[in-house]
C-alpha cells in the first residue's frame, strides 16, 4: 500500500499532505478559474459504444436541446470506419440536419486524412484529431505505433489549419493504457509538444479508461501547461472508477480551459476494455454551479435532457443529480 510521502504520493509535512494546486489565495483555498467552457460529447462518445442505435433524428434532437441548454461547442460525430464504430455510420445525416444558427460549434472526430475530407464536406466547424500515448493502445485504435499517430495528426492539422478550420488534438490514455498499465508523464508532455507545433486550438488530455487521480491530473496537466505556454488545455475524463468528478475538480483548479462531459453520464471507447462512461454533464454542473464556476449552461434543461435520453436508450443512464436532485431546491420543497 502507498503511503503518503512515498513514492507516487504528493509530500508530506507536519501531517499534512501537500497537493500541487496552481495557487494559493490568501484565505488558504487554491485560486481556481471562474469559469470554464463544457463540451458535450454525449452525441459522439457517449453513443458510440452504445448496443441500440440512436436514429439519426433523434441524434439530432439531443443536439438541439444541447443547444437550448446553453452548450456553445458538441462533439457531434466521428468520421470514422463505419464497420469498426456503426453508431457513427450517419455522421454526415447528423451534420445535414443540425442547427446553422451560429449558437454553437459542432466538432467532428477525426483519426486520418480521409476523416477530415468527411468532416469539412459535412461542415463541421472544429477537427478533433485524436492521437494515443501508448502503441499498444494506438495500433488497437488506428492501426499505427503512437508516434506515427502524431507524425499523422501533424500532417492532417497543418492541412486543416491552411484551410481555416478550428483544430484539437487529444491525447488518449494521456493518464493509462487498458494494455500497457501506467503511462508516463514525461512521454505524455513530450508528445503534447510534438501535437502543439502545427498550432492548434487546443491540445486535450484524455483519461480513457478512467484510471486517473486528482494529483496525477494536476501534475499532467500543469507540466503540460508549462512545456506548451499559450495552447489552451481541454480535459476528457470518464467515471468508470468513480473519480470523474474529482478529478475534473483538479483540472479546473489547475487552469484547464475546457472540460468534456456527456449528458446523463453515458459513453465509452469500443476499443479501450472496461471504459465506460463519461462524467455525467448534470453532476458537473451542479459541483461547478457550487464552486462559483460559471458555466453558462442551465442545469435544469439538462437533467431533462438526460430523462430523455435515458428513455430513449431504454435502461438507466449513470448520473446522480437526476435521482437527487438540485440543492437547496430540494430542500425549499420538502
Amino acid at each position: 500500500m502507498l503511503m503518503a510521502g512515498g513514492k507516487g504520493c504528493p509530500p508530506v509535512t507536519a501531517g499534512i499532505i501537500k497537493m500541487p494546486w496552481r495557487s494559493i489565495g490568501k484565505n488558504g483555498n487554491a485560486r481556481m478559474n471562474k469559469s470554464v467552457t463544457l463540451v458535450e460529447v454525449g452525441p459522439r462518445d457517449g453513443l458510440q459504444s452504445e448496443p441500440k442505435i440512436m436514429p439519426t433524428e433523434e441524434k439530432v434532437e439531443f443536439i438541439k436541446r444541447s443547444i437550448d441548454a446553453g452548450i456553445k461547442r458538441i462533439e457531434v460525430a466521428s468520421f470514422v470506419n463505419p464497420k469498426r464504430v456503426p453508431q457513427m455510420a450517419d455522421a454526415e445525416a447528423v451534420l445535414a440536419q443540425v442547427p446553422r444558427d451560429g449558437r454553437a460549434s459542432y466538432i467532428g472526430l477525426i483519426l486520418n486524412m480521409k476523416g477530415f475530407e468527411r468532416a469539412r464536406d459535412a461542415k463541421c466547424d472544429e477537427m478533433g484529431y485524436a492521437v494515443v500515448a501508448t502503441d499498444t493502445f494506438a495500433m488497437k485504435n488506428q492501426n499505427m505505433s503512437s508516434a506515427e499517430t502524431v507524425t499523422a495528426w501533424q500532417e492532417v492539422g497543418r492541412v486543416a489549419k491552411n484551410e481555416g478550420f478550428k483544430t484539437s488534438v487529444t491525447i488518449g490514455a494521456s493518464f493509462g493504457c487498458p494494455f500497457e498499465g501506467e503511462v508516463p508523464i514525461q512521454r505524455v508532455v513530450d508528445i503534447a509538444k510534438r501535437c502543439a507545433e502545427v498550432n492548434p486550438n487546443e491540445v486535450a488530455l484524455a483519461d480513457t479508461i478512467g484510471c486517473a487521480d486528482p494529483v496525477r491530473v494536476t501534475e499532467l496537466v500543469t507540466r503540460v501547461k508549462a512545456a506548451i505556454p499559450g495552447t489552451p488545455i481541454r480535459v476528457h475524463l470518464h467515471n468508470t472508477r468513480n473519480t470523474g468528478l474529482a478529478n475534473a475538480y483538479a483540472a479546473v483548479m489547475a487552469g484547464v480551459d475546457f472540460l468534456d462531459a456527456s449528458t446523463g453520464g453515458i459513453g465509452g471507447c469500443p476499443f479501450a476494455p472496461r471504459a465506460t462512461g463519461n462524467i455525467p454533464l448534470e453532476d458537473l454542473i451542479y459541483m461547478l454551479n457550487r464552486m462559483g464556476v460559471a458555466t453558462g449552461v442551465d442545469i435544469d434543461k439538462i437533467i431533462a435532457t438526460a430523462q430523455w435520453v435515458e428513455d430513449r436508450l431504454g435502461k438507466p443512464i449513470p448520473a446522480m443529480l437526476g435521482r437527487a436532485g438540485v440543492f437547496p431546491n430540494v430542500a425549499k420543497a420538502a
